[in-house]
């Protein structure tokens, strides 16, 4: 039976980031350096893919015990010309179902992706991104399309609560949700990445929601019961478990 295992300690943390980068078969570079300090993972090195590259911040991301990720790796990719990566994004683009035909403009310089223009909603913008990391030659990715501005109607704070509540990543959590315009703010502690990924999920997943501003702070091992009280924000939702 599988049990999850509390890394106390700096050295323990790096251990397991370092077995869990070693066990994920799509990195594949032996030149990934790790520090860990205080729950923070610095991440240095080589790489020869981008999309290796957010491997290896997402695997270190899901052990127990990471607050936060600093993802300093270096991408050293085949050297493409910068009109053929294009081309091949532009391509991507096309055949993703996600993404509108209208949604992107693309330009790459030394193998640095710039995407603009606007959507609809989150998801295409991050379906438009992914096109653009699974390219040979991509070395970084800047997503600057912007979400079209909506009317967000007054519900929609309560519609996410109950969408956090309904998660089971992240329904026994307390998370705040404060709507200001088309902006949801999350703010509140949870044990993990993975419950921070979800919660920033439900809130895009909201009807006319343009910016989420996640305030969630990662608490691996909080200290006491009295500790989780005090932390706890106020105008929380939370499923009882």
């Amino acid at each position: 039976m599988a049990t999850i295992t509390e890394h106390t300690s700096d050295e323990q943390l790096r251990d397991a980031v370092l077995r869990q980068l070693e066990w994920q078969p799509e990195i594949q570079s032996k030149q990934i350096s790790i520090k860990a300090d205080q729950g923070l993972i610095t991440l240095t090195g080589f790489v020869h893919t981008y999309p290796e590259k957010l491997a290896a911040e997402e695997a270190s991301k899901s052990i127990y015990g990471v607050k936060a990720v600093a993802n300093g790796i270096e991408v050293m990719a085949v050297i493409r010309a910068d009109e053929h990566i294009m081309r091949d994004i532009l391509e991507a683009l096309r055949l993703d179902l996600r993404v509108p035909y209208y949604l992107a403009n693309v330009t790459v310089r030394d193998g640095l992706v710039t995407l603009d223009g606007t959507a609809e909603w989150h998801y295409q913008r991050v379906a438009a991104e992914s096109c653009a990391r699974g390219v040979a030659g991509v070395c970084d990715v800047a997503n600057s399309i912007k979400l079209k501005s909506h009317t967000v109607t007054r519900d929609i704070r309560l519609k996410i609560e109950e969408a956090l509540c309904r998660n089971a990543d992240v329904g026994n959590r307390k998370i705040a949700v404060s709507l200001h315009s088309s902006t949801v703010i999350l703010s509140g502690r949870v044990r993990s990445w993975l419950e921070k990924k979800e919660a920033q999920r439900a809130a895009w997943a909201a009807p006319g929601i343009s910016r989420v501003i996640d305030q969630i702070s990662v608490f691996p091992n909080p200290s006491s019961s009295r500790t989780q009280k005090e932390d706890e924000p106020a105008n929380s939702t939370k499923v009882p478990r």
